[in-house]
């Protein structure tokens, strides 16, 4: 990798750490995962960086959060995190990021639509399906309670997949725009 590779993986891990200062909502249906703006993170680091480094970006992140930095929603750190409910989300970041950024890559459809499929795809389904079985073993619960507990999330999963893409097409653009020689 290249020098401005590995700038844009930490900026990109940086400003997933700056989203947990969003504070948590934590619903009670959840079992103690928080609704986060981190999952945004994931999502625009898999569509502005591209698979191998989005998933960069968002391993470093965890990384740090793992030796004890309190980078998480909420203030949390340590790898204390790998006995709790989330986890299997934290982990599943960063497959998400990578699922994202590999659809983005090869989707032949219009930007928004791209990156909106790539983003419900890896950011949503594949961060679930890390995160929702190791939720049902952490909470001591049936994976079927984890699914619907899991349910609360979407709606506002949704808005962030839409956001990542509104945000994503909108700097590309105008990339695209500042890139081209002036007259």
């Amino acid at each position: 990798m290249d020098t401005r590779t590995l700038v844009r993986i930490a900026l990109i891990a940086a400003l997933i750490a700056a989203l947990g200062f969003v504070p948590p909502i934590y619903m009670p249906l959840a079992a103690g995962v928080p609704i986060t703006a981190q999952s945004l993170g994931v999502m625009l680091a898999g569509l502005l960086l591209g698979a191998r480094a989005g998933a960069a970006a968002v391993a470093l992140f965890v990384f740090v959060v793992l030796l004890g930095a309190p980078l998480l929603a909420g203030g949390r750190g340590g790898l204390g995190l790998l006995a709790g409910p989330t986890a299997g989300f934290l982990i599943g970041y960063i497959a998400g990021a990578y699922v994202v950024g590999i659809l983005a890559e090869r989707l032949k459809l219009p930007a928004f639509a791209s990156a909106l499929v790539a983003s419900v795809v890896g950011g949503i389904g594949v961060v679930y399906l890390f995160g929702i079985p190791v939720l049902a073993a952490a909470a001591g619960i049936g994976l079927s309670k984890a699914v619907i507990g899991s349910a609360v999330f979407l709606p506002g999963d949704l808005l962030k997949a839409v956001g990542a893409s509104v945000l994503v097409t909108t700097v590309l653009r105008n990339w695209s725009v500042a890139a081209q020689p002036r007259p």
